[in-house]
């Protein structure tokens, strides 16, 4: 008999991914979908805001470069109206890892990152 107790990661089942990058979004759905999560997208942080009003990810996937302004001071205002949501900051510029981790961001993957670096990132924040 298969045990009714589901792990964390078993019930963490939508994400939500803040990139304006058609392609960065398209590796992370196929990552996020091989591992069996729901995946949505938006392409801004108005639309990101918008979008947490009506539902609630377990995590969030946010860039830092948008075209409305900047995922790293995106993460206080998510943390403190909605502190269960865990955030992986990604970003192309290394230099924004310690204003996205001392804002909130419960990781920093730097781009390009590879395919194990997003898994690990997505077991550390849901374990």
């Amino acid at each position: 008999m298969r045990n009714m107790t589901m792990s964390k990661t078993e019930k963490a089942k939508k994400m939500l991914v803040v990139e304006d990058e058609g392609e960065m979004c398209l590796i992370l759905d196929l990552i996020l979908t091989d591992r069996k999560f729901e995946s949505d997208y938006v392409n801004n942080l108005l639309d990101a805001d918008e979008y947490l009003q009506k539902n609630k990810p377990s995590l969030i996937f946010l860039d830092n470069k948008l075209p409305d302004g900047y995922g790293v001071d995106f993460i206080s205002y998510v943390k403190k109206k909605y502190p269960k949501i865990k955030i992986i900051m990604i970003s192309g510029f290394g230099t924004a890892r310690d204003v996205a981790l001392e804002n909130g961001a419960d990781v920093f993957l730097e781009k390009p990152f590879s395919l194990d670096n997003v898994n690990q990132a997505i077991d550390q924040v849901l374990s």
